[in-house]
Formats: structure tokens, C-alpha cells, sequence
């Protein structure tokens, strides 16, 4: 695996390949790999020629008071996984080799950034935009690789990239589980013992509305009910307990068509987040990732 640190080097590397009939694949990650991103790193490898991931932790994407400085950040162990992993070429610039002081573009996908987490992180997915649209310039992948545990960052990008005609394909990976439920994330080592067992309510409450909607239940506003009673019942601080529009993120009075089940909270200091997708038509219930063709005009 070779490692490149400034947007030239990877364009220069990436030109020959491209030149050659190569296509590749782009993996963008903040670093603290885990399964989940190994995931995707696999799913990209099995779909590409030249798999490219990358590890910037962006402080465009983190408000003031959130957890920029003391993110996880590991990247001899981190470039070591992904050589294991059959990556090709890992990129890992610093702050100065993507922005500069006089930068004074910014990327806003308006309407489905400021639904859920974008209620209480304001600006948050405008640095998400910005960074992923800088990353499709540099790289210029055939396809890109994002998890369904951040949905709503799904949905943003995927819209971006169809608004801006960027030609990538946006793959999307399903949501990776420990044993017990809890969604795979670089910020669950700040958990302790007892935050860990709490957090766990997360993936218990999407279960059991779920569960009720395989069984016949359309209502939302009881089935949001059901979940906020299970985080509270769990002593989490609820950020919120939604169920949306798997297109817009607007909230559903009734479970039909594709819908995302999703919540957020704090746990012990700790802020999580955990979604369902779901396909409902009719009796049918199904588990989907919120991928969706139309906004794509490139790919096959």
C-alpha cells in the first residue's frame, strides 16, 4: 500500500491508473478504523480495481464544543489495517493540505441538512458536504463507500453528488453490530462499563418499533412513543427519537414506503446515533439501505 499526503501526489498516482482503464474506489473515513470500515474497504475491493481510502478527522464537520481534539486518532495502526485489508493507496493529508485561511466556499444541501442531528449540530453537514466534495475533486473515484450507520450523512451526500453532477457512484454499506446490537463506532471507546450497557438502548428501542411495524402497526407517533420509552427507561439524554422519509428525512405520521427509524442520544458524555431503513409496502416489512438510483445520473 502506498501512503500520500497532499492532494498533487494522489492526482499524479491516480492519473496513471486512470490512464490504464482502472477504476476506483474511494473509502473516506476520520481514521479510529473499525469494523465498519473494514467493511467497506472490503465491499470497495470486491467492486473496483484501485481501492483508495482516506483519514482526515475534519474540523469543518465539528462544532465548538464537540470532541474534535480528543477524537481517536491512531494512524500507524490504522494504515496497517487497511494494508491488511488490500488497500491500494491511502491518503492522509493534514488541515493545510485541503484548506486554506482565505477558503471561502462552502457546500450546503439545503433542507436534509438540518433535520435530525443537523438540529443540534448546525453547520455540521455543511462541513461534511465540503470535505466529501473536495475528496470527489482530488480523487475523482468511480465510486465512493459511506456506511448506513450515518444515514442522514448518506442521504446528504447522495443528493450532493447528484446536484453537482459528480460522476461517482455512492455505495452504501449496511450498519456493522456487536454481538449484543450496539452499532460499530469509532466513539464507543469513550464508553465505560456502565455507558456501554445503556448504549445498547440505541439498537433496542429501532428493534422493537421494528418489530411492532412487522406486526401491522402504521401510526408513528405511538411507535416513536415506543422508542422514546425504551431510552428513557435506559437513563440515556434523548437528543431525539424520529421516524422519517427515507428520501427527504421529514417526519412520517404514517409507516409506508421507505422510511428511516432513527435516534440519538447521549450516554454517560457520550453522543450516539443509530438508524433502521425500512421498505413497508403492505403486510411487507424489509430491512434496505437507503440507496437510491435516481440520484446518481452516473454509474451502472
Amino acid at each position: 500500500m502506498k501512503t500520500v499526503t497532499t492532494p498533487r501526489q494522489i492526482r499524479e498516482h491516480l492519473q496513471r491508473e486512470r490512464l490504464s482503464g482502472r477504476r476506483i474506489g474511494l473509502v473516506p473515513t476520520m481514521g479510529a478504523l473499525h469494523e465498519g470500515h473494514a467493511s467497506l474497504v472490503r465491499l470497495a475491493r470486491g467492486r473496483t480495481d484501485l481501492v483508495v481510502a482516506t483519514i482526515f478527522v475534519n474540523p469543518k464537520q465539528f462544532g465548538p464544543r464537540e470532541d474534535f481534539l480528543r477524537y481517536p486518532r491512531d494512524p500507524e495502526r490504522d494504515a496497517r489495517l487497511l494494508e491488511e485489508l488490500g488497500c491500494d493507496l491511502l491518503f492522509l493529508p493534514v488541515e493545510s493540505d485541503l484548506y486554506s485561511p482565505a477558503d471561502r466556499t462552502r457546500v450546503n444541501v439545503e433542507d436534509l441538512s438540518d433535520a435530525l442531528c443537523g438540529a443540534s449540530r448546525p453547520g455540521h453537514f455543511q462541513g461534511v458536504a465540503l470535505v466529501v466534495a473536495k475528496l470527489f475533486n482530488i480523487v475523482r473515484p468511480d465510486e465512493a463507500y459511506f456506511g448506513q450507520k450515518d444515514a442522514q450523512q448518506a442521504v446528504v451526500i447522495q443528493r450532493m453528488a447528484a446536484d453537482l453532477d459528480f460522476p461517482v457512484r455512492i455505495v452504501l454499506g449496511p450498519t456493522v453490530r456487536e454481538p449484543d446490537g450496539l452499532a460499530v463506532s469509532s466513539r464507543n471507546v469513550y464508553l465505560d462499563a456502565d455507558a456501554r450497557r445503556r448504549a445498547v438502548s440505541l439498537s433496542k428501542a429501532l428493534s422493537a418499533v421494528r418489530d411492532r411495524i412487522a406486526r401491522g402497526e402504521r401510526d408513528a407517533e405511538p411507535l416513536v412513543a415506543v422508542m422514546r420509552g425504551i431510552l428513557e427507561g435506559a437513563g440515556v439524554a434523548i437528543e431525539y427519537a424520529a421516524i422519517v422519509d427515507g428520501a427527504t428525512l421529514r417526519p412520517r405520521r404514517e409507516v409506508a414506503g421507505t422510511v428511516l427509524l432513527a435516534c440519538a442520544a447521549t450516554v454517560g458524555s457520550t453522543r450516539l446515533i443509530d438508524n433502521l431503513a425500512l421498505s413497508v409496502s403492505g403486510s411487507e416489512v424489509r430491512e434496505v439501505l437507503l440507496e437510491f438510483p435516481e440520484w446518481s445520473r452516473y454509474g451502472s
